[in-house]
């Protein structure tokens, strides 16, 4: 039986795999289908359709884009997106300078907890590769100098939601990512819902259009599983799953802890040649 995993990150951004390296995890684990879905970027994808060349391993284009609603970070997944347009790609790079002055600000707040870092030490922790810096850098480099014991606890003291020394990410709001998804031909699907916490808003981005939830994840119990397959039968649209696998970001690889069956990858393929055919990305 053939396995996907639609939620892998490299190097470009918060990952710790080069897209090369994800290549060779992916191939010795099995699998025949990913997505290289970084935050806010997709620089590592070309690499890594290179690096699986020669071998039977799928490379889906993906994205996942940050949205901001009501103060909260919410992600949203966008599948066979058309990756290469120069269009796409500016939009990414501004959102990602921002990305680089969120960190600046929130470096300034850790001063005042006499943590001193600077955005190139933060940088160095992705090997130099990242196109899409985030908290999961700061909070490695700070376990790296030794100012907490772990990623967890610098989230939990510190940079987390809400915390002394968070600064709200830059991102899009509900409607502009999934339709800004939707003009790069892509299949626009909620991830990771149960991190949410409040499924109304859940219903708010299927109301906006998200086409797809991603009901398996390397956080998601059998409860949750269970309701959001729910919801999504309920509301018509796809479910998707993968390991968010961050290379070892997070202490382990998870990549191999979430494995989807291929139909899954197929249903994508017939939603984005439907909407593609019925010109839905063109109309915005």
């Amino acid at each position: 039986m053939k396995y996907a995993d639609l939620h892998v990150h490299t190097n470009f951004s918060d990952g710790t795999f080069t897209p090369e390296e994800v290549v060779r995890e992916a191939n010795g684990r099995g699998f025949s289908s990913i997505a290289i879905c970084d935050h806010d970027c997709v620089d590592g994808i070309g690499l890594a359709i290179e690096a699986a060349k020669g071998s039977e391993l799928e490379i889906i284009p993906g994205v996942e884009l940050t949205v901001i609603k009501n103060g909260q970070e919410i992600h949203v997944l966008g599948y066979f997106i058309s990756w290469e347009e120069e269009w796409f790609r500016n939009i990414l790079k501004v959102v990602q300078k921002e990305r680089h002055t969120r960190i600046d600000r929130m470096l300034v707040k850790l001063k005042q907890f006499n943590i001193i870092l600077d955005r190139e030490s933060v940088i160095s922790i992705a090997g130099g590769g990242v196109g899409s810096i985030g908290r999961l850098h700061l909070a490695r480099a700070m376990a790296k100098l030794g100012v907490v014991s772990c990623v967890q606890e610098a989230f939990d003291k510190y940079i987390g939601d809400f915390r002394p020394c968070y600064v709200e990410d830059i991102g899009f709001g509900p409607k502009e990512a999934i339709d800004l998804i939707l003009k790069a031909k892509g299949v626009p699907v909620l991830a990771h819902p149960s991190a949410i916490k409040n499924d109304s808003l859940v219903r708010e981005f299927i109301k906006d259009g998200v086409r797809g939830i991603e009901i398996f994840h390397s956080n998601h119990k059998s409860a949750d599983r269970k309701k959001y397959r729910a919801i999504a039968e309920e509301s018509g649209i796809l479910i998707t799953g993968g390991s968010d696998c961050h290379g070892l970001a997070k202490y382990r690889v998870l990549m191999g802890s979430v494995k989807v069956p291929y139909d899954i990858v197929e249903r994508l393929k017939e939603e984005a040649s439907a909407m593609r055919e019925s010109g839905s990305g063109k109309q915005l």
